[in-house]
């Protein structure tokens, strides 16, 4: 797979949330083309320092990041006219009300709060994949 083939960038650090989500991605094939990054900066760098952003579908945030967190990257990527339009869902355990209300003031798509419970996680990643990869309409760039 080339960089240019990825639609789903996953931005997570914990290592058990990375199986987890993309196991489930897989075993509903909703999976083919996903790069995992473990900290924002490595997100920035991935996504302005290639044309992948052409080919995003999807980036799944969580908040909670070493480097720069995630709440910098979505300002980042909302506030450059070659990421903007790249829907962004923030996948987090973070419930604080001022998380969520930045985030949308942000631009976020979508806040997830993930949860606890392994199969409502499992079933939670399986709506969020077929949405965002099946029946969202993404603009052609």
């Amino acid at each position: 797979m080339t960089e240019n083939q990825v639609e789903i960038l996953l931005v997570e650090d914990n290592p058990h949330d990375v199986e987890l989500t993309l196991r489930v991605l897989h075993k509903h094939n909703l999976a083919d083309r996903i790069h995992v990054v473990r900290d924002g900066a490595e997100a920035l760098a991935f996504v302005f320092a290639t044309s992948v952003a052409h080919h995003l579908k999807v980036i799944l945030l969580d908040l909670k990041l070493p480097k720069v967190d995630g709440l910098e990257v979505l300002r980042c990527l909302k506030t450059d006219a070659r990421t903007r339009t790249i829907p962004v869902v923030v996948l987090t355990s973070s419930r604080e009300e001022r998380d969520i209300v930045e985030s949308y003031q942000l631009g976020v798509n979508s806040y997830i709060v993930k949860p606890v419970d392994f199969g409502q996680f499992r079933a939670s990643i399986q709506q969020l994949g077929l949405y965002w990869l099946l029946l969202n309409q993404h603009p052609i760039h």
